[in-house]
C-alpha cells in the first residue's frame, strides 16, 4: 500500500510531467527554422526541444532524446514560419504548366506579397539571381529546368522586393559551413528569438532532390522536418554539409563565394549553443534581382 508521502511523490512527479509537456508542446508552437546537422550523432535543436539524430546504421530520422543543447551538433536550415499546412502544396504539373503554391496557415510572422502566379515556364533553363548584399554581389545561377517552382517563387519575391533589408540570421562553421537568409523580419543581432520565423505566408513543394549533395557554391532553400514547407529562405553554403537530400538545391553561387568566407571568419554572436549565430559580421540583403531571357 502507498504512504501519504509516496503519494506526494507521484502526485508531484505527474504535475512535473504535465509541465514538461506543456512546455514541449509550446516550444513545437513557436519553433524556429533549423537546419538538420551533418555529423555522426547530430543533435538537432528546435526550439529548445533537442533530438537526437543517428547518421550511422542508416537512421536518418530524427528521435526524442535527452541532451544539453551545449553539446549539440548544428542543427539543419529550417524555415520555421512555415510548419505543416493544412493544404498541402502540389509540385509542378508538366500537363497544365502550374505549381501549386497554398498558403501557411501554421503562424509566423509574414510579409504579404500575395502569392506567386501559378503558371511558370521552364525556359530558360537557367536564370541569374543577384543579391545585392552590404558586402558586395552575391550571384547565383538558379536552375529553372529542375526547381522551376521554386525558381518561380524567389522571382516573385525579388520582383515585389520581399528581400530588401532584410539580413541573414544565421551563420554556421567550418564543421558546418552555411549562410542563412530570407527570413523579412530577423533582427540578425543575437538576440532575436524569433529570427528564423518570418516568411511570405505560403509554402510549396520541395524539388529537384534526386541526388542533392550539398557542397560548397550550393544554394538551397531551408524548410522545417516536414515536406512540403519551403518558403523564403534560403542557406549558402562555402564548404560541404552532409545533409539529407530534403532541401531543394536551386541554384549554384558563381560569384561571392569570397564574401561568405569573409563572413565565416568573422564568425557569430549570440551562439545558439549548437555553433551557429547570428553573423558577426552583417549581410544586410539591399536588393534582389533576377534575369533570364527564354
Amino acid at each position: 500500500m502507498a504512504t501519504g508521502k509516496d503519494r506526494q511523490k507521484q502526485l508531484a512527479r505527474e504535475h512535473h510531467e504535465r509541465q514538461l509537456q506543456r512546455r514541449i508542446e509550446r516550444e513545437q508552437r513557436n519553433k524556429r527554422t533549423a537546419i538538420i546537422g551533418s555529423t555522426v550523432g547530430v543533435v538537432v535543436v528546435v526550439g529548445g526541444i533537442v533530438a537526437a539524430v543517428a547518421l550511422l546504421g542508416g537512421g536518418d530520422q530524427p528521435t526524442d532524446a535527452s541532451a544539453s543543447p551545449s553539446a549539440s551538433a548544428p542543427s539543419a536550415p529550417q524555415d520555421t514560419a512555415s510548419a505543416s499546412p493544412a493544404a498541402q502544396p502540389k509540385p509542378y504539373d508538366a500537363a497544365t504548366g502550374t505549381c501549386g503554391y497554398v498558403a501557411d496557415t501554421t503562424g509566423g510572422t509574414v510579409k504579404d506579397v500575395g502569392m506567386p502566379p501559378e503558371k511558370v515556364k521552364l525556359k530558360p533553363a537557367t536564370k541569374t539571381m543577384t543579391l545585392d548584399t552590404s558586402l558586395g554581389d552575391i550571384v547565383v545561377e538558379l536552375d529553372n529546368a529542375k526547381a522551376p517552382c521554386t525558381v518561380n517563387s524567389l522571382q516573385h519575391l525579388a520582383d515585389k522586393k520581399f528581400y530588401d533589408g532584410s539580413k541573414c540570421h544565421r551563420l554556421g562553421n567550418e564543421k558546418f559551413p552555411m549562410l542563412q537568409c530570407g527570413d523579412p523580419t530577423a533582427k540578425a543581432d543575437g538576440k532575436g528569438q524569433q529570427d528564423g520565423a518570418g516568411g511570405p505566408g505560403y509554402v510549396m513543394v520541395e524539388e529537384n532532390l534526386k541526388g542533392a549533395a550539398y557542397k560548397r557554391g550550393v544554394m538551397a532553400m531551408a524548410k522545417t522536418q516536414a515536406p512540403g514547407t519551403t518558403g523564403s529562405q534560403f542557406f549558402l553554403v562555402y564548404g560541404d554539409i552532409g545533409l539529407t537530400p530534403d532541401y531543394t538545391p536551386v541554384g549554384t553561387i558563381t560569384k561571392g563565394l569570397d564574401i561568405l568566407d569573409k563572413v565565416n571568419k568573422a564568425g557569430v554572436v549570440g551562439d545558439s549553443g549548437d555553433g551557429t549565430g547570428a553573423p558577426k559580421q552583417t549581410v544586410e540583403i539591399k536588393d534582389v534581382t533576377i534575369s533570364g531571357k527564354s
